[in-house]
């Protein structure tokens, strides 16, 4: 069983690798961080449909966040002014604007800075063709 929590990201997207290093500056987490595609997703109970749909959070338990929650989560396992923000965002109405603006930014991350056409969630790699997440509560 692992003793950290893993956050899983695109590798292949340079504005998702832009992020992490922002993230790994500022933040300074406590948990792994690590490419979807260096990982083996079975062994952290994920699907490569799920890991190409949006960031995971994995506790070190299995629980497996994805999305806005999974940045909520890591920021809340930062401590200090960042786990006032994570908690923050894991409580509506902030936990559904946090996941339109997550959704947003997914769909549009080749526009944003660092990305590139390589970022685009295309058809095969897209939600709608890969996977239909859960509702949120």
């Amino acid at each position: 069983m692992r003793t950290r929590a893993v956050l899983v990201y695109d590798g292949d997207c340079g504005f998702c690798t832009s992020s992490v290093t922002v993230v790994r500056r500022w933040v300074r987490p406590r948990y792994e961080i690590t490419a979807r595609q260096w990982t083996d997703l079975g062994a952290l109970g994920v699907s490569r449909q799920r890991a190409e749909y949006e960031a995971l959070w994995v506790t070190p338990d299995g629980t497996v966040y994805g999305g806005a929650r999974a940045v909520a989560k890591l920021l809340a396992s930062a401590g200090g002014g960042w786990a006032v923000v994570g908690a923050v965002l894991q409580v509506a109405p902030m936990r559904w604007m946090a996941h339109g603006i997550y959704r947003a930014i997914a769909h549009n991350r080749h526009r944003l800075p660092g990305g590139t056409p390589a970022c685009a969630l295309t058809a095969g790699r897209g939600p709608d063709a890969v996977y239909v997440p859960p509702r949120l509560p």
